[in-house]
């Protein structure tokens, strides 16, 4: 019996996250013991190089020794207090450090944790109920943000899974990913209306698009002037492209920025964070409640703090920027010579590619003409290479400071034989 068919008699699906079920290419999930470096291994042995990396919070590779000699020693303390400790001082200090924007911080265990409570927050602040994201752009599985577009740009939202009530999807509206325009038009539409707007910078969740030019600058000017709360969704991309996080590349200051995957250097942790007279509001100081038991971990706090620490070298994310341009640039060229239509982007420690000829790739709408077939024999392909990617066309990809010359190569000779293979 195979692992898989014994994880589906008792746990529901077989996985404790979708994306790991290899729903999105086909066949059974890989099962893995253990990962040192730009490595991992999976339970029959086969060791591959990683460009997953736990979905992006493992920034300085598997089992860095700092990172896990630091939980060593503090778990001889204790595993979990649920009281104050000085560590979750020490790391909201480091996260206001990095990123100036945030002001106060509030320790959560998870990203959909984060952004649920960024949004009642900004719901409570501004006294206001109706929400605006955009298409393709994920922000956790709380029910507010599992809401797909209605028929038109401005028609409230509609569910996207069972289980969501439609009084509640009518409070949120889902505008397309890089059109300046429609945000300008629903602001003027809904007027005072909007308690905030929520996005990816970089969207890592339909695949990897960056910004165009305007785009999260329209929205922060129509935030300021309508009062509505701008959040930046950066759980993904936050301490990875760089070490101030997207808005520190784009120049755009968000009111509330939320943070995950990095922040727990590979354990359970994520934050929400901004502008001191808004995070005011919050429980105990103001009334918006959030509270969670495993708030600020001190096994987790230490695992990101020193996983922070360790970023604050000379060029750390230059020279994962520079991995990845190898990287993409490099299957691109393989690509050309083979005739696939392969689009790549990358930025710091994050990658994306797709197979799509109608580019460039600003939305949605965009990247779901891709080739999705393509992907899912090119994937096994590099499977079978023992290159582990992110098993879904619509997923980034990750690079750490572990990933040396040696691994890109690898990478690069595998993607040869692959596209060989395909084109036979």
């Amino acid at each position: 019996m195979t692992l898989f068919k014994e994880a589906k008699k008792v746990i529901a699906g077989g996985v404790n996250s979708p994306a790991r079920s290899f729903g999105g290419v086909g066949g059974d999930p890989l099962f893995f013991k253990s990962g040192k470096g730009a490595w991992i291994k999976t339970e029959d042995n086969q060791e591959m190089i990683d460009y997953v990396g736990s979905w992006g919070p493992l920034i300085l590779g598997h089992a860095f020794p700092a990172v896990i000699d630091a939980i060593k020693v503090a778990i001889k303390d204790g595993l979990s207090f649920g009281a104050p400790t000085k560590i979750e001082t020490k790391l909201a200090s480091k996260v206001c450090e990095f990123m100036p924007s945030i002001e106060r911080v509030r320790m959560v265990s998870t990203g959909t944790e984060a952004t649920m409570s960024a949004i009642r927050l900004a719901r409570g602040y501004t006294k206001k109920d109706i929400i605006i994201k955009f298409e393709g752009c994920y922000h956790g599985h709380s029910d507010s943000l599992l809401i797909k577009a209605g028929s038109g740009a401005l028609t409230h939202g509609v569910p996207s899974s069972p289980g969501i009530p439609a009084s509640l999807a009518k409070h949120t509206i889902t505008l397309p990913f890089n059109d300046p325009e429609s945000v300008v038009n629903a602001f003027k539409v809904m007027k005072n209306k909007i308690a905030c707007v929520i996005v990816e910078p970089v969207a890592g969740n339909m695949n990897m698009i960056k910004p165009i030019s305007g785009f999260l600058e329209t929205i922060k000017d129509q935030c300021q002037l309508s009062g509505a709360v701008l959040i930046f969704d950066e759980v993904m991309t936050g301490f990875r492209v760089a070490k101030g996080g997207a808005q520190s590349i784009y120049g755009v200051k968000p009111d509330i920025t939320t943070l995950g995957k990095i922040i727990g250097g590979g354990l359970p942790a994520a934050a929400f964070g901004g502008r001191k007279d808004i995070m005011s509001h919050l429980a105990p100081e103001g009334p918006v409640y959030q509270a969670g038991t495993l708030s600020g971990n001190p096994i987790a706090m230490i695992a990101g703090l020193v996983t922070l620490e360790s970023m604050e070298v000379d060029n750390f994310h230059k020279s994962l920027d520079l991995k990845c341009e190898t990287l993409m640039k490099g299957m691109s060229e393989i690509a050309k010579t083979f005739d696939q239509p392969l689009q790549v982007t990358h930025l710091g420690g994050m990658f994306g590619f797709t197979f799509n000829k109608y580019g460039p790739i600003k939305n949605y709408n965009d990247i779901i003409k891709s080739d999705i077939n393509l992907f899912k024999r090119f994937f096994h392909g590099m499977l079978s290479e023992n290159i582990y990617l992110a098993p879904s066309a619509f997923e980034a990809g990750f690079i750490s400071s572990a990933h040396t010359d040696k691994e890109i190569k690898l990478t690069l000779e595998a993607t040869e034989k692959v596209f060989t293979l395909l084109k036979s």
